[in-house]
């Protein structure tokens, strides 16, 4: 009796030779799991995103102002402090405990250097930014803001030597001739308020810049989110003798004016947590759309902002001074389409 084998001889059953190949779609990961299957589409998530910042970046604004102008809590060294600590202990959380992002080292006592530069430039645009605050209303002080781009093009010629081409030139007309017109029909124009102003523009066009020259190779290269855990605790200790010089015990004022009335501990925590959201919505929004889009979004912030504040605080407003406004927003937009013209140019 012959012994049965569980090999197949070839030809001796045909159905066997040509095999069915069954594709089996594989198991989609948790994590599109999750996004298929989530309660929250994509595009409500961006959208509620896009609404986080500007709540973030109109919100502070106005908490500012409220705080400076109206509430008579005129310290604004001592507030912009409290900002860098908030944006230190939450940077903190959102790396260490949450995982935004990868943590990153700082790798060299030069790259150490090269951020405290940055910090320095960092405090003199946001203590600049919010002096001007007590003194000018929001419209007049975002459409100064908006000429960012004229004093980033000037930082960047006079440091760098580079060179834009003639339209991005001619694009930053129409910015500088918005400003001039607003000034000179600003009903509550002050001069040092200005001046602060034009200096926090110009310092934060000037942080951009250096920004770029500093950290440029890749060992160096910080993610925005772990420049800010180095930068803030940094910026809080420079201005901490400044503070203490300029505006005296500001500590001890605050404490008693937190006995007298407890609604300054909520206004001061609220303003220091928005202020830490401004560059978290700042992320999220890169992120989930691109820089372009946060580009676009930040022309669009002067304007709403300068709305919403006329509506809240009541800040006379001359047509002159809305015009002069709306050139400059128009100016920064053509400037914008003309970098990417010339970005998209092949050389």
């Amino acid at each position: 009796m012959d012994t049965q084998t569980w090999t197949t001889r070839r030809g001796s059953n045909p159905r066997l030779e040509t095999e069915q190949v069954i594709e089996i779609p594989s198991t989609p990961t948790g994590e599109v799991r999750h996004s298929n299957n989530g309660f929250v589409s994509p595009t409500f998530k961006t959208a509620l995103i896009i609404a986080s910042w500007y709540f973030s970046n109109i919100g502070v604004l106005l908490l500012n102002k409220y705080l400076l102008s109206f509430y008579g809590y005129r310290y604004p060294i001592f507030l912009t402090m409290l900002h860098m600590i908030s944006c230190t202990t939450y940077s903190f959380i959102a790396i260490h405990w949450f995982e935004f992002v990868p943590f990153q080292q700082i790798v060299s006592r030069k790259q150490f250097f090269k951020i405290a530069a940055l910090s320095v430039i960092f405090c003199f645009s946001v203590v600049c930014g919010n002096t001007s605050l007590r003194y000018l209303p929001v419209s007049f002080n975002q459409a100064i803001g908006a000429t960012t781009p004229f004093f980033t093009a000037i930082f960047a010629f006079l440091i760098t030597c580079k060179k834009e081409s003639a339209e991005v030139y001619l694009a930053l007309m129409p910015v500088v001739l918005g400003i001039v017109l607003a000034s000179n029909s600003e009903p509550l124009f002050h001069l040092f308020g200005f001046l602060v102003c034009v200096g926090s523009t110009a310092g934060r066009a000037l942080k951009s810049v250096v920004q770029g020259i500093l950290l440029t190779s890749e060992a160096e290269k910080l993610h925005s989110m772990n420049l800010l855990l180095y930068m803030a605790p940094m910026a809080a200790l420079i201005l901490l003798p400044f503070t203490l010089y300029i505006e005296g015990n500001v500590a001890a004022i605050t404490i008693q004016k937190a006995r007298e009335d407890s609604f300054i501990v909520f206004l001061l925590l609220g303003n220091s947590t928005v202020a830490y959201l401004v560059n978290l919505t700042n992320f999220l929004v890169t992120k989930h759309t691109s820089a372009l889009t946060l580009q676009v979004l930040g022309n669009a912030k002067a304007a709403v902002a300068a709305v919403v504040s006329v509506l809240i605080f009541r800040n006379p407003v001359t047509v002159m001074g809305m015009t002069g406004f709306g050139v400059t927003i128009m100016g920064v937009v053509l400037y914008s389409e003309a970098r990417k013209r010339l970005k998209n140019t092949p050389h």
